[in-house]
């Protein structure tokens, strides 16, 4: 099967759903059925073989060696998809009886949509999306681990399309994947974490990178963390179709309940550590910080968890060999108040190594401006005491609804950040090697246009002033806030000033 024709294939099921399903959830129902698809294709292709090999020989216990997973009696494609009476619950337990036959790898993979609700998906949207997967034959003799990876991928970017603005719950633009992984070069035997890894996209990329360069990706270990009990599900899925087996994924709050740490309590270390977190998060437990470990330059504001992020991220870097690639808004580089004090501290420690600006409107979840920041334990000798910082925000093609890098763009910025100079000569990435007592000058604000003549210019203050007015915002209505509780307290009458209990 060619990649176009399993893609086309592939997007045919997700139609199948269209109408009396969201698009926004069809990766809900789709991700599970093409898993459980290969899953029972792949057993019965091993089946074979165990039974080709040992004829009459083959014994229950000879054949388990053939099998990836176990599939429990009756869990198969064929001996469910089959059955006309209440389907939808009967997906439901053939996915519980599976996940249950293999604990170890396969717990709660499925994810928890809701199969049995007619409401959510009917039963003619069900046979629909079956009818599909039918006409695709997914054993590794018909579509090899390479191809069904990619088009897994395929659909992960379709299903964001499809989604808009919920698309920056789960998917990160590849190109700004593709970049983050470019620069931090993870090598043949490193341990790679994501925090936030939403379905999976930036392990995938770290692994495919080390393959793609000729190096033994096997010895890679990936671990990530993933709030939301869908994704996570996701990204599981997506690990063991590219055909990744040393992998950790768990579910939970990184910044509430970290789910990798050490005997002693503290924050498991790693070589490469990467991410997109959600920009500027509320609510995400400032509460707790005061005494964590991780708020070693301080605690930042309880409506605001970038600065959190970050230091978790940093937290989690290896010495000597740890490096840190986080996808950021603008507003951390010079924000005030707290998160002034973090940034003072980050850079008088030498942990930043660069500030990379990124194309506007890359992302689903936010048309702003983003960058990318670089911390390492160790920068090399040229660059201690200093920050790198490298203008990408011309380097994009407009698209329909996000602007896109093209692989030149980010091969641009690469080498840019590699050499510290831009490495087409034609201002495409404006780059220059900043000394830590010039940005101590500037009361340690880091706005890049500061120290480099930024292309998009226009965009990028745009960009910043919407994040002042949105902080201002937010300020003027706590201030109200308080305010009228003051009034109310004192007995005055608030309807005097047009408000309403």
């Amino acid at each position: 099967m060619s990649q176009a024709d399993l893609e086309k294939r592939l997007w045919s099921a997700a139609n199948a759903l269209r109408g009396p399903v969201d698009p926004a959830d069809f990766k809900n129902y789709v991700f599970p059925m093409l898993f459980w698809k290969w899953i029972s294709d792949s057993w019965l292709y091993e089946h074979a073989e165990a039974a080709d090999e040992y004829g009459d020989e083959l014994t229950d216990e000879i054949e388990a060696d053939f099998h990836r997973f176990e599939m429990p009696t009756g869990a198969l494609w064929p001996d469910v998809t089959t059955k006309i009476n209440n389907l939808g619950a009967e997906i439901a337990k053939t996915f519980q009886a599976i996940e249950k036959a293999n604990p170890r790898s396969l717990a709660g993979v499925f994810g928890d949509a809701a199969w049995g609700n007619k409401e959510r998906i009917p039963e003619s949207a069900l046979l629909g999306l079956i009818k599909a997967f039918n006409e695709i034959q997914l054993d590794p003799s018909t579509v090899s681990h390479d191809l069904l990876g990619a088009g897994y991928e395929y659909l992960l970017k379709n299903f964001a399309d499809e989604s808009g603005k919920k698309a920056g719950e789960f998917f990160t633009p590849r190109e700004v994947v593709n970049l983050i992984v470019g620069i931090l070069e993870p090598e043949p035997g490193e341990s790679v974490y994501d925090p936030t890894c939403g379905s999976g996209g930036m392990l995938v990329s770290t692994i495919n990178r080390v393959r793609d360069h000729g190096k033994d990706h096997r010895t890679l270990r990936v671990y990530g963390q993933e709030v939301n009990l869908t994704t996570s599900s996701i990204a599981r899925m997506n690990l063991f179709l590219h055909e990744i087996e040393d992998f950790d994924i768990k579910r939970g709050d990184t910044l509430r309940a970290p789910a990798f740490k050490e005997s002693n309590g503290a924050m498991r270390q790693f070589d490469v550590t990467i991410a997109n977190p959600p920009f500027s998060l509320r609510d995400w437990g400032a509460d707790r910080w005061p005494a964590d470990p991780r708020a070693f330059c301080g605690v930042p504001p309880a409506k605001n968890g970038d600065y959190a992020f970050i230091q978790h991220m940093i937290s989690s870097m290896k010495p000597d060999t740890g490096r840190v690639g986080v996808v950021m808004p603008h507003g951390v580089l010079f924000r005030g108040g707290a998160e002034a004090k973090i940034r003072e501290c980050l850079v008088e420690r030498d942990m930043l190594e660069a500030v990379i600006g990124l194309p506007p409107n890359l992302f689903y979840s936010t048309s702003i401006p983003a960058c990318i920041l670089v911390f390492r334990d160790q920068k090399p000798g040229e660059r201690k005491d200093h920050v790198l910082f490298v203008d990408g925000s011309a380097r994009f093609v407009t698209g329909k609804n996000q602007n896109l890098m093209s692989p030149d763009d980010v091969d641009t910025l690469i080498e840019a950040y590699r050499t510290g100079e831009d490495p087409d000569g034609d201002g495409g990435a404006n780059v220059r090697l900043v000394p830590v007592d010039e940005i101590a000058a500037n009361q340690f604000d880091l706005n890049m246009g500061r120290y480099i003549q930024v292309a998009a210019e226009e965009t990028a203050d745009l960009g910043a002033t919407l994040v002042a007015y949105a902080d201002a915002r937010q300020n003027r209505i706590e201030a109200e806030s308080t305010m009228f509780e003051r009034l109310a307290a004192a007995g005055i009458d608030l309807s005097a000033f047009g408000v309403t209990e």
